[in-house]
């Protein structure tokens, strides 16, 4: 357990999933803008403290609490979890690299495959953390292969491209032309495309939002569930959440800013950024899949999450929602053995096996 936490301390800065790595109601959906509007002193406000036990971690960090534009190529150069040999070595997984064309040119996706079980399984489409700019396939991917063992899933997880290199609405357009590749060839990857369950940690669960509501709005594949782990929804920055956790955690709101800005540029923050780019924009969330929505009390993204979920059930979908006392940005991936990170998988799990019902 040692050489795995050193291993993965790094992703916790990051958005990533695997070891460390509010938005307002819109359109007057709901009078909440003053409870989410942000103090602009942040050098006094009370925010709610971390768990004891994650806080001993993070104070323990070495890392930068702010990410600068000027640190993603270093940042890309760390690896953010064990080489995927090392992790399917102790698992009943077939692994296939597959290519997916993409606007534009093409990438990659891996394909886990369960050696037992049924002919047809069902499907977990995972995108993976990172706010937006580093990450990749393998990042955060341990517990979403443990579920495709546990629950007798294949599981696709996809290389989406990076801003600022590829800004929006490349990263969403190659998150659901991943997705649609994944539902035109369940056949063929034994996968049953009834049974298809949307996927995404951090900035990976902004885009599984966002591709819940392309999927609806070009009428594409239908997702069973979506499962939004702590997801990056919005790039206004006008949340208490937000302001509460400047200069510190694990993704403070510097941080949070910096990953806006390169999938945005200047639009971050205008009236020219789309729902599918910051779903927390979307004025119409009826008739999307239901959502399992958790995150951290202590942490910038509390206020979006918990605002989505509640005009979820505003708009007639089925969500449940977890709040987790203390916690910051992504604990349970960087301390996956404390109290509250192991209440939180325990939570997560439980609700995969009754959606997928194995």
């Amino acid at each position: 357990m040692d050489g795995c936490i050193e291993i993965m301390l790094p992703a916790t800065l990051f958005c990533a999933t695997f070891m460390w790595s509010a938005t307002e109601v819109v359109d007057g959906t709901a009078n909440t803008e003053s409870a989410m509007s942000a103090s602009t002193d942040t050098r006094t406000q009370a925010r709610p403290p971390y768990d004891p036990e994650l806080g001993a971690l993070l104070d323990a960090s070495p890392l930068p609490t702010t990410i600068t534009a000027e640190m993603i190529d270093t940042l890309r150069a760390v690896p953010f979890t064990a080489p995927i040999e090392e992790i399917l070595a102790t698992r009943a997984l077939d692994h296939q690299v597959r290519t997916v064309p993409v606007e534009g040119g093409e990438v990659t996706a891996s394909v886990f495959t369960p050696r037992h079980g049924a002919a047809t399984k069902a499907g977990i489409y995972f995108l993976h953390g990172g706010g937006m700019i580093i990450g990749d396939r393998y990042t955060g991917i341990v517990n979403i292969l443990d579920w495709a063992l546990e629950h007798d899933a294949v599981v696709v997880s996809l290389d989406y491209r990076l801003a600022p290199e590829h800004p929006d609405p490349t990263p969403v357009e190659d998150a659901y032309a991943g997705f649609v590749w994944t539902a035109d060839r369940a056949a063929e990857l034994g996968i049953d495309p009834e049974r298809i369950l949307l996927a995404g940690t951090s900035a990976g669960g902004g885009l599984a939002a966002g591709v819940s509501l392309l999927a609806r709005d070009r009428q594409g594949p239908v997702a069973m569930a979506q499962l939004l782990m702590s997801p990056m929804l919005d790039d206004r920055d006008r949340s208490v959440s937000s302001s509460q956790y400047s200069g510190t955690g694990s993704w403070s709101r510097e941080s949070n800013v910096t990953g806006w800005t390169a999938l945005l540029g200047e639009r971050r923050t205008t009236d020219a950024v789309s729902a599918y780019a910051a779903p927390a924009r979307a004025t119409d969330l009826s008739g999307l899949p239901p959502a399992f929505i958790d995150v951290g009390s202590a942490e910038v993204f509390r206020d979006e999450d918990v605002a989505y979920a509640s005009r979820l059930w505003a708009a007639g979908v089925q969500a449940e929602l977890h709040v987790w006392a203390g916690g910051f940005h992504i604990f349970d991936g960087a301390a996956p053995a404390a109290a509250l990170s192991t209440a939180a998988l325990a939570a997560r799990s439980a609700w995969v096996r009754r959606t997928l019902g194995a």
